[in-house]
């Protein structure tokens, strides 16, 4: 007798996880690309004169799309056209996006016409900035929208499985990547002297990662083949504009929207920033060194990530997890701006990293799970696409904000202005008030937390329930 029901493909361990896999080599190689130049800043205003301001800009052009609409647009892709269409469209500009900036910060770029155009107005910021930030803008577009389809991707491979451990899994390997280029980064721009190396090498790396995602389309279809839906949803429901009103006017939406902006501005603006400021409060350590100090913050929301996603599948506690990271947050960050400066102590530095990274995995452990939670499935892609919209205002105007605040702080500063009339390789700023300002985020976020569980205690959304039932 012929077996009646046929096992679905996510139903396969193997065939899940490796989808996981697929997908998160992409968002491995996005990592590395967001935060190649982090720990470079001071090789690169040495190299091509960006000061603090220009940093921040460049820093900022990531999210500027973004935040001008193009995410609200990218949330309509992804749930008409679908995952394995959006997730090929964000890959691509990715890449292309990473050549522009690769082209920016190359030799092959000085001295050409466009180079002699840009520098020809905003003369603050240099051509190759405004290149690269143009680069950096288009790659920003695919790799949140890549970001959201990642989500949705696996709210759809793992739906009553292991939903939270995957999605801490993909963000594990995620940081990973961050890790690892911070690392890296420094060695290859020593080796090759100049910062187009490390740029160019994370440049190949994405095409390696559309083609994996590539691969990944292919175990999608034929999941839908088997299933009888679509690439958009459960197929049992189109998507209408119209369905967004369920989102918007949602309360829990709005917190956990706000949530995000508030955590995320302390964290992805700082990783810019972080290895500079390592610099400056260690008595003038190498890039190298403080890189090497920094990339631990990956590893210690990667090492722990797993665990706890495996404990919100079995256990639950989503919205107190959330309370717990933005405490561990506001803590580093003090730590940060008032101990280490006093103290200069490599073990003070090492053992903060650490535990900012920590945090980095409580949070996103726990919201990212939990956004299925109080979506409706067919509008999923756009509530993560509207989550991520409302977040990069967040990552786009901090990073400007805390350049000027820098560059303001410092005006003054009779250290950084003897390094600047020297000539100096180092610059040694203040970053006290930056870092006050990314501890402030981190109460904002705390009271919002809080709130949250306050709501989900009231209204039953299960944020605090395991996500596997028994």
């Amino acid at each position: 007798m012929t077996q009646e029901i046929q096992q679905r493909l996510n139903d396969s361990k193997a065939m899940r996880w490796t989808a996981l896999v697929l997908v998160a080599s992409m968002m491995f190689f996005g990592y590395m690309f967001v935060d190649v130049m982090s720990p470079l800043q001071a090789l690169i205003e040495q190299e091509k004169g960006w000061n603090p301001e220009s940093f921040g800009t460049y820093a900022a052009s990531e999210y500027i799309l973004n935040v001008f609409g193009f995410l609200i647009i990218a949330g309509f892709i992804l749930d008409k056209c679908g995952i394995r269409f959006t997730g090929e469209l964000s890959a691509s500009m990715m890449f292309i996006g990473a050549c522009i900036k690769f082209y920016a910060v190359s030799s092959a770029f000085e001295g050409t016409a466009l180079a002699t155009w840009l520098d020809s107005w905003w003369v603050e910021l240099p051509g190759s900035a405004k290149l690269a930030s143009l680069g950096f803008m288009i790659f920003g577009c695919g790799c949140e929208m890549a970001g959201t389809t990642v989500s949705k991707a696996i709210a759809k491979w793992f739906k009553g499985k292991e939903m939270a451990l995957a999605m801490g899994l993909e963000m594990a390997i995620a940081r990973v990547g961050v890790f690892a280029i911070f690392s890296i980064s420094p060695i290859l721009a020593e080796k090759m002297g100049s910062v187009s190396g490390p740029v160019g090498f994370c440049t190949a790396l994405l095409f390696i990662g559309l083609i994996t995602f590539t691969v990944f389309t292919f175990m999608d279809k034929k999941l839908d083949a088997q299933t009888g839906a679509n690439d958009k949803g459960d197929g049992e429901e189109e998507f209408k504009a119209s369905d967004l009103t369920k989102i918007l006017t949602s309360r829990i939406f709005w917190v956990v929207a706000l949530l995000c902006v508030l955590y995320y501005s302390a964290i992805f603006p700082f990783q810019r920033y972080g290895a500079n400021m390592l610099q400056c409060n260690l008595d003038g350590i190498s890039p190298s060194d403080a890189s090497n100090i920094f990339r631990w913050f990956p590893i210690g929301a990667a090492a722990i990530t797993p665990f706890l996603g495996s404990y919100l599948d079995h256990k639950g506690k989503g919205a107190t997890m959330l309370m717990l990271g933005s405490l561990l947050l506001i803590g580093c960050h003090l730590v940060f701006a008032f101990v280490l400066p006093a103290t200069h102590s490599h073990l003070i530095a090492y053992s903060t990293i650490v535990l900012l990274g920590i945090s980095f995995a409580l949070v996103p452990a726990a919201l990212w799970p939990s956004v299925p939670k109080i979506i409706d499935e067919k509008v999923l892609g756009s509530a993560y696409c509207l989550i991520f919209w409302i977040q990069n205002f967040g990552l786009c105007f901090v990073p400007l904000l805390i350049g000027s605040v820098l560059a303001g702080a410092n005006a003054d500063n009779p250290a950084v202005i003897a390094a600047k009339e020297s000539g100096a390789e180092f610059i040694p700023y203040d970053y006290t008030w930056p870092l006050i300002i990314f501890a402030c985020f981190g109460v904002a976020a705390l009271l919002l937390a809080g709130y949250l569980k306050l709501i989900d205690k009231k209204n039953g959304y299960g944020l605090e329930e395991p996500n596997i039932k028994a």
